[in-house]
């Protein structure tokens, strides 16, 4: 372990490569791994600190990723404005009741919330729905509710919540899923920042590590965002796969807190 430092950089950017690469193509997932990849491959000690420094990248990532989805008009701003004013309230609230948790207690919780995502994902979504869709008030009320609940629950769990808000806009507006995917990006990086700021204000952000996070996640985003584009309708493979991984990461969490 007396190498680790040393390695940091390079595990950080093999990290977040992984973490960008999965934003940009399915608007989530990868962000649920950053906090057990920072805490298990990076090397940081702190559950609290790992959580902060995720927000962070996750955020960055998410942004770089939607200024991609941006240049190809997949991203319907007035839903995803919606959804992610009223997220960012609950991700203050939700950051401020993680930073008092117990930090093994944490990682169980967090453990827990990745076995849910993980089955979220093995359900097929379907990829119909309007892509021409136009907010009205009660899309923008249905969008607002669900955006407090999700961000709620990704200030508190220190995650992006893209698995959440994918479907949560599809729900509340009935957007295409390839919109859906592209519009998350906005409320990603929206509900990162502020449990990032939150967290930054008490010491709780890696800053080094964060920079070579983003870094990766940039790079694995390009490659992301370009195979969406090309399957946006043939993710179910990619789903499975990807659930397994979280479902065996969430019990590594789980053995290691107890």
């Amino acid at each position: 372990m007396g190498s680790l430092p040393a390695l940091q950089p390079a595990l950080a950017v093999a990290s977040g490569s992984v973490v960008g690469f999965a934003l940009a193509l399915v608007g989530g997932g990868g962000s649920i791994l950053a906090v057990p990849a920072l805490l298990y491959v990076v090397g940081i000690g702190s559950t609290h600190l790992a959580i902060g420094t995720s927000a962070l990248a996750v955020a960055a990532n998410a942004f770089a990723n939607l200024a991609q989805h941006a240049r190809r008009g997949t991203v319907k701003w007035p839903c995803a404005a919606v959804f992610a004013a009223s997220g960012i309230l609950g991700a203050a609230a939700g950051s401020t009741l993680g930073k008092l948790a117990d930090g093994r207690l944490l990682q169980i919780a967090f453990a827990g919330v990745m076995i849910v995502v993980g089955a979220a994902m093995l359900r097929p979504r379907a990829a119909d729905g309007d892509p021409a869709v136009r907010i009205d008030r009660r899309i923008a009320l249905r969008l607002a509710a669900l955006g407090m609940a999700t961000g709620l629950a990704s200030g508190f769990f220190g995650i992006g919540g893209g698995f959440l808000i994918v479907p949560g806009l599809m729900f509340g507006s009935g957007m295409a899923i390839l919109n859906a995917i592209g519009s998350s990006l906005f409320a990603v990086g929206s509900f990162g920042l502020t449990t990032a700021t939150n967290y930054a204000l008490s010491g709780l952000v890696d800053w080094p590590i964060a920079g070579w996070f983003i870094a990766g996640g940039i790079l694995g985003g390009l490659a992301g965002t370009r195979l969406a584009h090309a399957a946006a309708t043939r993710k179910g493979l990619l789903n499975r796969i990807f659930a397994g991984v979280i479902f065996a990461v969430a019990a590594y969490m789980i053995w290691r807190a107890v």
